[in-house]
């Protein structure tokens, strides 16, 4: 393949793309685009031809290797091959192992590559209800055979569902189709090895996990970062009514996004608080602070209706009979990614109304979910939770 230049590139970007890219190619700071298309994604980019080479790894093909899918042969006395009895008059080639049952309490391997390579998307479908068990299910990923790793969530949430109800969500790297399809879109480089397993914490085997985890084999440049994810979950206090998204990173890094399943515990309007973070040494007081939890996830006079946008949304507007009202609020910073140098915290404060239009602290259950890109080794993780203290309400 013929070596295109850096200003080559840009030239061929300009012209697929529609763009003016001018000036010298020297003068831009980020990572050379020729080696990594994928950190711009989109129409422009896709009739460059690049150095890389596609895999995915699924139930037909869990090694992601070259030529290794669909090489399953049915049997139905198999334990391995549950679901392949369907296949059985059609034989090796076919629809024999779309499928896998993971037992109470099991681990299983979902992915274990070798790098250099970024994983490019990410489908996942496990039983139509998610009542009580999505965060049963628990997903960590492990970059460059690290011990600790920097993605651990329970599974419904990394995909902006909250409180293990269904909902929609429509936006730029997270997609959850009916009826039960989780998808995300997060670019994830990883140099010399990826791993990721769902770990199956339930008392029950689940009767259907399937998954398609898209990816490129082609270089990293020493710039990029890894992509981490962290769930924790509190019950604010009226003497304390504040909840932690994120601390102890240190980085370099830039934080891009946040998600949050919410289930109030007082009546009347709970958004009034301030979402603050605290960039490279701020203590006190931060550097980043905005007006408002409305305003935070882009709405305005409340959240009257539900929406799902490329950005933002508010995707769960649920008013239980007999429980707390539930909300499924998601923010990317895609557009505007938060940078730190050396270290970051998030919170955000749990703030309603009294009836004399004063401020009131609020005692409500709040699951997050903050997402980052930085440098390794990270800090260590809290310890995450056991599943009883994960139910939600």
């Amino acid at each position: 393949m013929r070596k295109i230049t850096r200003s080559g590139f840009l030239k061929t970007l300009g012209a697929v793309s529609g763009l003016s890219l001018t000036g010298s190619p020297n003068s831009f700071a980020w990572p050379d685009l020729m080696q990594t298309p994928w950190l711009n994604p989109g129409l422009g980019t896709l009739p460059v031809l690049i150095d890389a080479e596609s895999r995915q790894v699924s139930p037909e093909n869990p090694t992601g290797e070259k030529g290794m899918g669909a090489r399953a042969t049915p049997d139905p006395n198999d334990p391995n091959l549950p679901f392949s009895a369907a296949a059985q008059d059609l034989g090796k080639g076919w629809k024999v192992s779309p499928f896998v049952k993971p037992k109470a309490g099991e681990t299983l391997t979902l992915m274990d590559v070798e790098g250099p390579g970024v994983i490019e998307h990410i489908w996942i479908a496990t039983e139509t209800n998610w009542v009580n068990t999505g965060r049963g299910c628990v997903l960590r990923f492990y970059w460059d055979h690290e011990e600790s790793p920097s993605i651990e969530v329970p599974m419904t949430d990394f995909f902006a569902v909250g409180n293990d109800r269904f909902a929609p969500v429509n936006s730029l790297p997270v997609i959850v189709n009916p009826t039960a399809a989780l998808n995300c879109y997060w670019p994830m480089p990883f140099r010399k090895h990826a791993k990721i397993t769902f770990t199956n914490e339930l008392s029950k085997t689940l009767s259907l996990l399937t998954y398609q985890i898209d990816y490129m084999k082609t270089a990293v440049p020493e710039q990029v970062g890894y992509f981490h994810a962290q769930w924790r979950r509190a019950t604010t206090t009226r003497s304390s009514p504040v909840h932690t998204i994120l601390d102890g990173v240190r980085g370099p890094g830039r934080y891009v996004g946040t998600f949050l399943a919410w289930a109030q515990l007082s009546d009347g309007w709970f958004g009034e608080g301030e979402v603050k973070f605290y960039l490279d040494g701020d203590h006190e007081f931060p550097t980043i602070c905005g007006t408002g939890t409305e305003d935070y996830f882009c709405g305005s006079y409340g959240f009257p209706e539900v929406f799902s946008t490329a950005y933002v949304g508010n995707t769960l507007k649920r008013d239980e009979e007999n429980g707390p009202k539930k909300w499924s609020l998601y923010r990317w910073h895609i557009m505007d990614p938060v940078s730190f140098r050396h270290d970051l915290r998030v919170d955000i404060q749990a703030l309603g109304w009294w009836p004399n239009h004063r401020y009131q602290p609020l005692e409500d259950d709040i699951a997050s979910v903050g997402y980052w890109y930085q440098a390794e080794p990270h800090a260590p993780f809290p310890k995450f939770p056991p599943l009883p203290e994960r139910w939600p309400r």
